[in-house]
């Protein structure tokens, strides 16, 4: 018998295999049917049991048909269970490109707003050389004030590369920079990293020039420079100016030393300069009008350059806290950004859906109703993108093929939670008492709970964990900006003879609530307290 017909010493002949024509055994079958140990015994073999092994090893001539692909085998699939990710990953995706839907994402196109071209008729003049009036841009949050700022402002820097006009546009979020000494730091750092890219960018082509003109003197007759003296003096003026350029630290240098350095590097070539300031009034809150002063007075000193200022708020009355004079320069020009309706949030929503999902990944409910729960938020658009992007996620988690009203019900209960969730996070500690001492009533059974009641609850708790006690008058204000704040609802009511009094009812979850109020070190030690709560007879 052939070697050829033998394997893992059993005896084949041709009619084992069905065919008259080849003495061979099918490489993917034994005899009796059952598969071979390439499908089912070798994935786990080590290349010690195939050297002990010599009718299983890939150099024995009893292989001769039958080449084992080591790669290949252990790549097979062993049967073990899939892991948390490979569970996750095994649904189809719903989003195209979420990130389309997040405040931070630039759309091409911005509808439903014709204030776009109100500030690009006064951004206009940069483009010719001039000095742009200053811009304050007003408006509540989510109706599109910084993506329409940024927006023109793409377009202003993109058509002034077309025309090679020098000017730039400077974006600082004044809520993360909100003191003069970083606002100036990191203005001065911006401009000075730009200046060393065009101080470099001339070198390199001053010293090909240069290079050329060693070898041909008449490289020199179309240029600035009358000879190669003149030009090496240009050469050494820019690497001199280019050692002496100094980032400014974060910290540590006088005022007046940053300012002077972000003067000079703005002021180092001809160019118009737009300063953009998003949320101006927490500027102006955390560091008074300094810095708007200073820099609204700067084209007056200026050489090259032309500033101008955009600033942005969603604080209509902040300038009433400002300098005469800086509100007077700032001020030149003011554009208000009302807020959207729900046809106009529909409009947004669906252009920007168009592009974060898949195509019919959304019933047609879907984005009506984050317009409309949105148009109640005043118009917000952020909210609404919030909203639909949360719905999506949640869908997607739950492995559905498509967004539905469900899943928008659900991302507002998620949101509202989350917005509740951080206002009490940043309570101060005599607000989170007070609101303590409302849920510890309502545990209790005690409804239309009024303010003395909770002043007595609330200086207990002031005495457990050994904090000043208010007035009652003072924490009425407080339970009243709780109500401002939506957290709880207090209503006066008249109780005839007896005086006024306030009912007051909480209006957020309370496990949620009462879990982020014990969060807070300083609290947690009164979870256990039962304070005594007075039975009443109510009229």
């Amino acid at each position: 018998m052939d070697e050829d017909d033998t394997y893992a010493g059993t005896d084949h002949t041709a009619e084992d295999d069905g065919d008259p024509t080849d003495g061979s055994v099918d490489a993917e079958e034994d005899v009796d049917g059952t598969p071979s140990d390439r499908d089912t015994g070798l994935t786990g073999t080590t290349d010690q049991d195939l050297d002990s092994n010599p009718s299983t090893h890939p150099d024995s001539e009893s292989t001769t048909d039958f080449d084992l692909d080591l790669d290949e085998v252990v790549l097979e699939d062993t049967g073990e269970s899939k892991g948390l990710f490979d569970d996750l990953l095994s649904g189809e995706p719903i989003f195209e490109n979420k990130e389309v839907l997040r405040p931070s994402y630039t759309p091409h196109e911005l509808p439903h707003r014709e204030q776009i071209n109100n500030m690009a008729t006064i951004l206009v003049t940069a483009l010719r050389g001039e000095t742009p009036s200053n811009i304050l841009i007003y408006g509540k949050t989510g109706t599109g004030k910084t993506a329409s700022a940024k927006f023109v402002s793409q377009e202003l820097e993109s058509t002034s590369q077309k025309y090679e006009v020098p000017c730039e546009v400077r974006y600082i979020n004044c809520e993360v920079t909100d003191t003069q000494y970083r606002v100036l730091a990191q203005l001065a750092n911006k401009f000075i990293e730009k200046n060393e890219a065009v101080i470099d960018d001339r070198l390199d082509r001053l010293r090909d020039l240069r290079t050329r003109a060693t070898d041909d003197p008449e490289a020199l007759a179309s240029t600035e420079f009358e000879s190669m003296e003149a030009l090496d003096d240009r050469i050494d003026s820019l690497e001199s100016d280019r050692e002496e350029i100094e980032t400014v630290p974060m910290t540590g240098w006088p005022t007046d030393r940053v300012y002077s350095t972000f003067f000079d590097a703005v002021d180092y070539h001809e160019r118009v300069v737009v300063i953009m300031l998003d949320e101006i009034d927490k500027l102006v809150e955390k560091s008074g009008d300094d810095t708007l002063y200073n820099l609204s007075r700067m084209n007056s000193e200026l050489d090259n350059s032309r500033v101008s200022i955009m600033g942005i708020s969603n604080d209509l009355k902040f300038t009433d806290f400002l300098d005469p004079r800086v509100k007077s320069s700032l001020g030149e020009e003011e554009i208000v950004f009302p807020p959207y309706d729900a046809t106009q949030l529909r409009d947004i929503l669906q252009h920007r859906a168009d592009v974060a999902f898949k195509a019919g990944a959304l019933t047609e409910d879907v984005i009506p109703l984050c317009a409309a729960f949105a148009a109640q938020e005043h118009g917000d658009a952020r909210r609404a993108l919030d909203l639909l992007r949360t719905a999506g996620e949640l869908a997607e988690r739950g492995q559905a093929d498509t967004v539905e009203e469900q899943h928008v019900r659900q991302a507002q209960e998620k949101i509202e939670l989350d917005r509740v969730v951080e206002v009490v996070r940043t309570l101060p500690t005599q607000s989170k008492l007070v609101l303590y001492a409302i849920i510890l009533l309502e545990s209790n059974g005690v409804h239309n709970i009024n303010t003395g009641e909770v002043f007595n609850i609330y200086k207990r708790l002031c005495q457990e964990i050994d904090a000043d006690v208010l007035t009652q008058r003072r924490v009425t204000d407080l339970i009243s900006e709780l109500d401002m704040l939506g957290i709880v609802n207090a209503v006066v009511v008249s109780k005839g003879r007896y005086g006024r009094t306030k009912e007051i009812s909480i209006s957020v979850p309370i496990d949620e609530t009462e879990a982020v109020l014990l969060s807070d070190s300083r609290l947690s030690d009164i979870e256990n307290v039962q304070p005594f709560v007075q039975a009443r007879f109510d009229n």
